[in-house]
């Protein structure tokens, strides 16, 4: 049916009606502009979910356009307004203010003499494949039970250390230590509500449906159909999406979130689906990652999708760790943050004396960003020496975006060792229950989800 058509017979079908007083009711105005109101005092000031750990989203899209190499000096002068208006309750300042930010952000000027500049961006996945070598490897011949059994591990270890490291995110090492001395186990009663999985989620509704050919474009219009919410890089992109903004516009239009760990955070699932293939789980992370994300964002979700699909194949966690940072691009920036973690570890003889230097030289980027965080999971994996509960205690006490870390990295020793990973103090809290957000979809078995995953494999 043509679209006038349609329009036009409803127009011509309507027939005018009394509504009594009740019946114009309004009420749902002051609903929305409650929503609204609470959004914009978060973009301010707001608390974690899971730590209560307290955030300036709009000081923090400022800092990482500078950190991108943007000059963002009118940005910084709004600041003190801003915050003062959060602090005062005073909506409708904060909301001119927070576009006036966002206005001069995406329209700032390069800084030319910024070290940004000196590396490749990464625009495409070609591009990126183009800059690497992937190991070959036969193809992953496991009977279908094995198969299953070991992404059933990969999931409970994710879940398990997502819950973990909720209760951590958005803290350093040392308040962490005189809050909780040396982590060894669940701080408080867990529970698997977290926003990462659902990225992940997503992202496998995409490829049940599309498969081999799946694009971009598939896994943005499930991020529209099942996530209802999102947060900074995550929030953007699916606005992007809503307004026929697609990928990879939608990573990076308007978004200066788009370096930070939000695509790092789903990357394993990549992996999971691409066993013992790095070259394959690439192409799926870097499509993934344009849908929120661009160029060493993105290289994030690469990083961690590639050691998940070793982990199949691979037993020595350090080699896999060596073996990821090889496959990112020499030139690009999130090459020169792995790399450094990596030297870093080798040239200190212990796991904290590393992270101080890596936490030093990346003091100015936000705690949600890719890069510190990228930092911790290297040193996690290289001390831990392949320990769940060794790797676990490292990446908790380090502090920053514990779940994303913990959650993606734990996947990695699930696939290895499968039942043999995870005492049962880590799973009993647990059982076979996931809890989400998705539309429709408030609950998930993770017994189920593996059987899922192991089906889609199957089926590509």
């Amino acid at each position: 049916m043509k679209a006038w058509k349609m329009e036009s017979d409803l127009l011509k079908s309507a027939v005018p009606v009394i509504l009594s007083e009740d019946e114009q009711s309004w009420i749902f105005c002051t609903e929305v502009e409650k929503m609204e109101n609470q959004l914009i005092q978060m973009k301010w000031i707001s608390a974690v979910p899971g730590s209560g750990s307290k955030e300036h989203l709009t000081v923090a899209a400022i800092q990482d356009m500078e950190n991108m190499g943007y000059d963002v000096a009118e940005a910084e002068k709004l600041i003190a307004e801003g915050m003062k208006c959060a602090e005062e309750g005073d909506y409708a300042g904060m909301t001119r203010l927070y576009c006036r930010i966002m206005y001069l952000l995406d329209n700032a000027k390069k800084i030319e003499n910024h070290p940004y500049w000196e590396y490749t961006i990464y625009e495409t996945f070609e591009q990126y494949a183009d800059s690497v070598s992937f190991p070959e490897y036969s193809k992953y011949a496991e009977s279908r039970e094995r198969f299953e059994e070991r992404l059933y591990n990969g999931w409970m270890a994710q879940i398990c250390a997502g819950a973990l490291g909720t209760a951590l995110e958005g803290y350093c090492l040392d308040n962490i230590r005189k809050t909780f001395g040396e982590i060894r186990d669940y701080v408080r009663t867990p529970n698997t509500y977290n926003d990462d999985i659902t990225f992940e989620y997503a992202f496998l509704k995409a490829l049940e449906k599309a498969g081999n050919k799946i694009t971009a474009m598939d896994i943005a219009e499930e991020w529209v159909a099942l996530v209802p919410f999102g947060w900074s890089a995550e929030d953007i992109a699916l606005r992007n999406i809503k307004l026929g903004i697609y990928p990879p516009r939608s990573g990076y239009r308007s978004n200066p979130f788009r370096e930070w760990i939000g695509a790092q955070m789903r990357g394993t699932v990549c992996g999971m689906v691409a066993p013992g293939n790095p070259y394959e789980a690439a192409r799926y992370a870097f499509m993934d990652g344009t849908v929120s994300h661009h160029n060493n964002g993105v290289l994030g979700e690469v990083f961690n999708a590639v050691m998940a699909s070793l982990a199949f194949v691979e037993t020595d966690i350090r080699k896999i760790v060596e073996m990821a940072v090889d496959m990112i691009p020499k030139d690009s920036e999130y090459h020169s943050v792995v790399k450094f973690a990596l030297y870093s570890c080798k040239e200190h003889g212990c796991w904290e004396n590393t992270w101080r230097a890596c936490e030093k030289r990346y003091e100015r980027y936000n705690w949600i960003h890719a890069y510190p965080n990228a930092c911790a999971e290297v040193i996690a994996l290289w001390f831990g020496k392949g320990s769940f509960d060794e790797t676990m205690h490292i990446i908790c006490m380090v502090g920053y975006d514990v779940d994303c870390n913990a959650a993606q990295i734990a996947t990695l020793l699930g696939i290895m060792h499968g039942d043999n990973t995870l005492d049962e103090r880590w799973t009993r809290p647990i059982g076979d229950k996931l809890i989400t957000y998705l539309r429709g979809l408030p609950e998930i078995s993770i017994k189920g989800l593996a059987k899922w995953t192991a089906d889609i494999v199957e089926r590509i």
